[in-house]
This record gives structure tokens, C-alpha cells and sequence, in this order.
């Protein structure tokens, strides 16, 4: 059973996954490097005022390197649930890491339940978005869940 303190660390592992992956996106930071800058700058640290919450660990590097290693299996899964016409170069690179790190949970992490893991994503959409792409991803998580956890 997941106690409050580790569901916000889960919930903190994932928001980190999703800024690291888009800062791998943009500057092409070596995957090494990448986990080692969170580790020792940003997961549970203050920055410009602002406190960190404290993440576990191993599950945002699970995310980051599974989302990584199996990049081409992930873009093949989300780009089947996009609309006709739609490719993933079309969507906005925060919501891209979004989509990618949920499928990953959902293909990869049978420990974490689909309901979980589709929820979480649509509440860090939230902290980037409005409503109307927090929407997007549930119903692009939800149609990609029903392929992988069948």
C-alpha cells in the first residue's frame, strides 16, 4: 500500500522525469549526466527559492532510462492513438516527455496501476497546461493502456 510520503515522491519522480527528458530533448544531455544533474541539483534540493519535493530515486531513473531505451517501441505506441494527420513532431516538447513517460509506466511498470499511472501524467499536464491538453493525455494514456495492459 502507498503511503501519502512515497505517493509524493512518486509524484515528484515523475514531474522530474518529464524535465529531465525535455532538457535531454533540447540540449541532448548525455543520459549519465542527465540522472547525475538531478541527483545532485534538482531532486529534493532549493532552487531561485523554490523547494524541491523529495523524489525516489530509482523510479525517476527507471522512468528516464526506460523511457530512453525504449524510445522507438513508445513513439510507435503514442503515434498510433494520434489522430489522422497527427505526427509526434506536431506536439509541444513538454507534452511529448509527458506522453512518453506515461506509456513507458504503463508498458513497463505493471507494479503501478493504469488508473495511477494515466492520473498522475494528467496532473503533471496540469502544471504545464489548461485543461483541454490535460484531456489529451488522459485519453491518448488511456487508449495506450488498453493495447499494453490487455
Amino acid at each position: 500500500m502507498n503511503t501519502p510520503a512515497r505517493s509524493r515522491a512518486r509524484s515528484a519522480s515523475r514531474l522530474a522525469a518529464v524535465q529531465a527528458l525535455y532538457q535531454r530533448h533540447m540540449e541532448k544531455t548525455p543520459t549519465a549526466r542527465l540522472l547525475d544533474e538531478f541527483h545532485q541539483h534538482r531532486l529534493g534540493k532549493e532552487i531561485e527559492d523554490e523547494q524541491y519535493e523529495e523524489a525516489e530515486v530509482d523510479f525517476f531513473d527507471d522512468i528516464v532510462s526506460g523511457v530512453i531505451a525504449r524510445d522507438e517501441e513508445i513513439d510507435a505506441a503514442l503515434t498510433a492513438k494520434l489522430a489522422e494527420g497527427w505526427t509526434l513532431a506536431r506536439l509541444d516538447k513538454t507534452m511529448l516527455q509527458i506522453l512518453r513517460c506515461g506509456t513507458y509506466e504503463l508498458m513497463a511498470r505493471q507494479d503501478v496501476p493504469v488508473g495511477t499511472a494515466i492520473s498522475e501524467y494528467v496532473d503533471v499536464a496540469h502544471a504545464f497546461f489548461d485543461e483541454r491538453e490535460a484531456k489529451f493525455v488522459n485519453g491518448v494514456l488511456d487508449a495506450v493502456a488498453k493495447d499494453v495492459r490487455s
